[in-house]
């Protein structure tokens, strides 16, 4: 057997019985205890060895073990009474059995237990020492001799704080005090730099009290236990998971790399950078060669204001070859370098500005992590320690890739983002109108602003010249965000004013915008899958002649009116379901508006917000509008500051005010025409009388051309009564015919012996713009003459 096999050893008394009860070893120390040899025991029933058998140990669960007092009988007869420690075991070769020992007698051992304990004590690996009820240093081992860095002799009888005026042992002098007093043991974890060594340790001191036999306490016992690898790894675990949670709480690039900067400072370094690559110079990934530029996104210091820095946040850099962020950068890898290595000597030497930044702080560890995400390379991040003394090492690159790693999604995250709102905004402002016509009817202003985090939606405004020199407004909202919600208001805006320019009346239009939406739902989610596409919509036509407003909404929240007095209301107008339910009639709603009245055209975006109601949202938009400036910018401007917050909106905010125009009645001129064609060279007669008193006589030969051409036709085709109107303005002369008849001409081309359709197209070739515009009771043709701007 080997020297070490335990059934050699003659001190102790060992055995192990098998599941049928009968002796399967036995030791050395067993046959001294009493005196069979092996061959007489082995094999048989370990009862016979029983001074009386009817006193056998009880039967123990297979998890447990047996130990008591127990009389065996030695070989010449007598009893000996013996402590026995019954252990049951199952092996492969040997199942269910159990293993009795019987412990020596102490006395007997050598070298005396006395040696080996006080050698224990003082030879521990664990730093321990002793105090008194005084809290004096009564004995200390070995290892804490080394941590204090003093030799026991000249500490015994000094107490803690006289070894040392830190805080931690002031600190950790209350402990023992406290543990003297309660009685109670206790564990206090801290972290210290032992003498002699490089870095830092962390210890888990263990206080304990001293009692003697009478129950009171004598002393203290301090042990500590170097726990620095479990720190250390619950501490990366513990970045790590700070990391996840901190990084990446928005979907902004300059602020996710400030934010990994800060995370790993000073948990892993005292300094960090952040550098990107520019986006539109490396896509798609490139295999990167120095000199590689780099623009500064980040960096964050132990220091505030982060001094050591040599470049300022956006600004770009170009990095050579030798510099830790271009090596790591063509690398593809975790670079470490160390400055009193010579790593950075090349660098540092081409450098001046580093080079004194690295003297001065003292900078002695540099580790470059590439940044990447999905297979693309987005920067670097260079992390530097100076006040921290121990170099980083191969868990500190783990760690620190870790980090990055998160990190990098987030900005790749937010980078593509960013690109796609981008694209989305561009989009949007591509498909609003970039200025507002100038109208004789109107004088508009408006404000667009897309959504701060939720992304661009799909509001919209517009203002649509029509015939008569009407003007119509529109605002509307399309559900969603992003570039399809763009894509989608862009195609609803083009059919409004498609559906204006034929002069639909408000409510007549939105029943065709809401069938073309419940086409577009149809088309985006398939057949029987409605509501794919939705919106609101609100459309009104003012009269400057009439000075009358139609208006009608689908769903959108109501317009405000303020009165040239500034009183702000809100106008009653029927809902009218939004679009894409498709089915449901549309109302509209006809008011007088006073010349220099304010309509204001919002969406949705503009009132809701988190922090009020909805009712709210309208009282204060009343209240902006009701002290608004003369100017319609500076008043979008109040209404902006004082409804949204600063911080950016959470969802898209459409505005447009309208300031209301009359046209003088002195500027229109109202004929009702007879049904006789003798009577139409009267009438081009009293028209061009008319443009005398306009003082538009280098229009008259055009307009009595087209006046005599359209009542012609009205009195021919049409319907009586017939009205003929002459509407001008500094631009435009506008003459309309109108009948009850609901037929509208058409542009032909003439055959050579066609006796008609020569009219209309002479009328076309003469004029701006014609057109015809069906009414309540008939239908208006309307055609426009430029007028001669004056010299």
């Amino acid at each position: 057997m080997s020297p070490v096999d335990p059934f050699d050893d003659a001190s102790t008394a060992r055995a192990v019985i098998d599941a049928h009860g009968a002796v399967v070893r036995w030791s050395t120390g067993a046959r001294r205890l009493l005196g069979y040899a092996e061959a007489d025991v082995v094999g048989r029933p370990a009862d016979a060895l029983l001074a009386d058998p009817a006193e056998a140990p009880p039967a123990a669960p297979a998890d447990h073990g047996w130990s008591g007092s127990l009389a065996l009988r030695h070989r010449d007869g007598h009893t000996v009474s013996v402590q026995l420690l019954a252990l049951r075991a199952s092996t492969p070769d040997a199942p269910d059995t159990w293993h009795a020992v019987v412990p020596p007698d102490i006395t007997d051992l050598d070298p005396p237990h006395e040696t080996l304990t006080a050698a224990a004590l003082a030879q521990s690996p664990c730093p321990m020492l002793v105090c008194d009820r005084q809290l004096r240093l009564r004995w200390l081992n070995d290892r804490m001799t080394e941590t204090i860095d003093l030799p026991a002799g000249q500490v015994i009888g000094l107490r803690v704080t006289d070894i040392g005026v830190r805080a931690e042992n002031a600190e950790l002098e209350q402990h023992l005090a406290d543990v003297l007093a309660s009685g109670l043991p206790r564990d206090v974890p801290t972290y210290v730099r032992p003498s002699g060594l490089s870095k830092a340790t962390a210890q888990l001191t263990r206080l304990a009290p001293l009692i003697d036999a009478g129950g009171r306490v004598q002393g203290v016992c301090l042990t500590g236990h170097d726990f620095t690898e479990h720190y250390l790894a619950r501490e990366r675990l513990q970045l790590v998971n700070e990391a996840s949670v901190r990084i990446g709480s928005t979907l902004d690039v300059t602020r996710t790399a400030q934010e990994l900067a800060d995370v790993c400072v000073p948990a892993l370094a005292d300094f960090v950078s952040v550098d990107l690559l520019d986006p539109r110079e490396h896509e798609p990934p490139l295999r990167l060669i120095a000199p590689i530029g780099l623009r500064r996104a980040a960096h964050g210091s132990v220091n505030p204001g982060s001094p050591e820095a040599v470049i300022k946040a956006g600004q770009l850099e170009i990095y050579p070859t030798g510099s830790p962020q271009a090596d790591s950068l063509v690398a593809g890898r975790t670079v470490v370098a160390s400055v009193s290595g010579g790593d950075l000597d090349e660098w540092l030497a081409h450098n001046e500005p580093r080079g004194e930044r690295v003297r001065e702080y003292g900078i002695h560890s540099s580790m470059s992590v590439p940044i990447q995400a999905r297979g693309t390379t987005l920067g670097v991040a260079v992390f530097r320690r100076y006040r921290r003394p121990d170099p980083f090492t191969s868990d500190d690159v783990l760690l620190a890739e870790e980090i990055t790693a998160r990190a990098g999604v987030c900005i790749d995250n937010a980078r593509r983002y960013s690109r796609e709102r981008d694209t989305a905004i561009a989009l949007q402002r591509s498909l609003l109108p970039r200025t507002l016509p100038r109208t004789a009817a109107v004088e508009a202003a408006s404000r667009y602003l897309p959504a701060a985090r939720a992304g661009v939606g799909g509001d919209w405004f517009d203002v649509i010249p029509l015939s008569g020199m009407r003007v119509a407004m529109v605002v509307g909202d399309v559900v969603g965000h992003g570039i399809q919600a763009s894509a989608t208001m862009g195609r609803l805006r083009t059919a409004v004013r498609t559906l204006a320019d034929i002069d639909l009346a408000p409510d007549e239009l939105l029943t065709h915008l809401d069938d073309l939406v419940v086409r577009l739902s149809a088309e985006a989610g398939g057949e029987g899958s409605p509501g794919e596409v939705g919106a609101t919509c609100l459309y009104a036509v003012y009269d400057p002649v009439s000075r009358s407003c139609t208006l009608a909404r689908a769903g959108h929240p109501p317009p405000v009116l303020v009165t040239p007095g500034g009183a702000a209301r809100q106008i009653d107008l029927p809902a009218g379901p939004p679009l894409g339910l498709g089915g449901l009639p549309f109302e509209s709603a006809e008011l007088d508006v006073r010349e220099g009245s304010v309509l204001a055209f919002y969406t949705d975006g503009l009132i809701k917000s988190r922090e009020r109601d909805v009712d709210s949202g309208h009282r204060l938009l009343r209240e902006a509008l009701a002290a608004y400036a003369d100017s319609l910018d500076e008043a979008c401007d109040q209404v902006l500051n004082t409804l949204l917050p600063a911080g950016g909106v959470a969802d898209d905010v459409a505005l447009l005010l309208a300031r209301t125009r009359g046209l003088p009645a002195s500027q229109v001129s109202t004929w009702h025409i007879p049904a006789d064609p003798a009577l139409v060279s009267p009438i081009r007669k009293q028209v061009v009388e008319q443009l005398d008193v306009w003082e538009l006589q280098e229009a008259a030969f055009t307009a009595e051309l087209v006046v005599s051409e359209l009542v012609t036709n009205a009195i021919r085709y049409g319907a009586h009564p017939i009205r003929l109107r002459l509407i001008h303005d500094t631009a435009t002369l506008i003459c309309e015919v109108s009948d009850t008849s609901h037929t509208a001409p058409h542009l032909r081309r003439a055959k050579t012996w066609d006796e008609g359709g020569r009219g209309l197209l002479l009328v076309a070739q003469l004029t701006e713009r014609w057109g015809s515009r069906h009414t309540a009771d008939g239908k208006t043709i309307w055609a426009e003459i430029t007028l001669l701007p004056e010299e």
